[in-house]
């Protein structure tokens, strides 16, 4: 499944954060196959230079290579020099961490750094970049939350609810952008087929109920955009769940589950990002 976005309104250029793997590698690989020039954000050169290659042999677009962790402090002043000369008409905020656990075995320095990461990171690439789309009258924001961040997850405490906090700016933002011509879109997914779910100690084949397929979700996540939807849920049956069960039921079943993960039950001291 691919979505077919329009370079005109969103080119000529995209930059993507967390492209070194699952969504945000397939957002830039959807993003490339509709003739869009694209910024590939991460920490992870060698796996950043494999993919732009790629994407300029399949599809024939024009790419660049920006190496940055966005939960250091000052990250957007090198981002910002890296893309001074471009004229970038979306920006995809993907890049986020999932570190389960207990909330009292978190360190101060881990959870200062998930809401650097998952929280602060995407408020400054939106008001960076949101300046320069603003400017140009057109383009796009398309920021990636977390499905049930704002119910509260447990043993998501600290990373969930610095993607609740991604999901209200960008549902404030969808208002605020508006008439400026700049589209605002929140994508929370839930559980996808990303290299995520091994920190949960998931593995597809062997889950009673199966992950979304990452093409699927990234096409809804454009096409939403596109549509200059607010808020979009990928996935019919996530949206259905989302619709039927009130937050009380849902924080108890994600309870039950989550803690006879093993990721949950014989915990790891690490620190995982994307």
């Amino acid at each position: 499944m691919r979505a077919k976005v329009d370079s005109k309104r969103f080119g000529p250029w995209a930059l993507i954060t967390g492209t070194s793997s699952g969504i945000g590698r397939e957002f830039a690989r959807q993003l490339a196959a509709s003739h869009i020039n694209v910024v590939l954000v991460s920490r992870r050169q060698t796996l950043l230079d494999a993919l732009g290659t790629e994407l300029s042999r399949d599809f024939g677009v024009k790419h660049r290579v920006v190496v940055a962790d966005l939960s250091d402090d000052g990250f957007i002043d090198g981002l910002a020099d890296a893309t001074r000369d471009l004229d970038i008409g979306l920006v995809v905020s993907n890049a986020g961490s999932g570190n389960p656990g207990m909330f009292l075995d978190k360190n101060r320095e881990e959870l200062a750094i998930t809401l650097r990461l998952n929280a602060l990171a995407h408020a400054e690439l939106a008001l960076h970049f949101g300046h320069k789309l603003a400017e140009r009258g057109s383009g796009g924001l398309l920021f990636v939350g977390a499905m049930g961040a704002d119910a509260g997850v447990p043993f998501m405490a600290d990373g969930a609810g610095a993607k609740a906090y991604v999901q209200s700016l960008s549902l404030a933002l969808h208002e605020e952008l508006k008439a400026r011509g700049v589209y605002v879109t929140v994508l929370p997914p839930g559980l996808i087929d990303t290299p995520v779910l091994a920190k949960f100690g998931l593995v597809p084949q062997t889950m009673s109920f199966k992950p979304m397929k990452v093409d699927q979700c990234v096409a809804e996540g454009l096409n939403a955009l596109a549509a200059n939807r607010a808020i979009i849920i990928p996935g019919r049956m996530n949206r259905l769940v989302r619709a039927i069960l009130p937050a009380t039921v849902t924080r108890s079943m994600m309870m039950k589950m989550l803690q006879k993960l093993p990721a949950i039950a014989n915990p790891r001291p690490q620190l995982g990002r994307q």
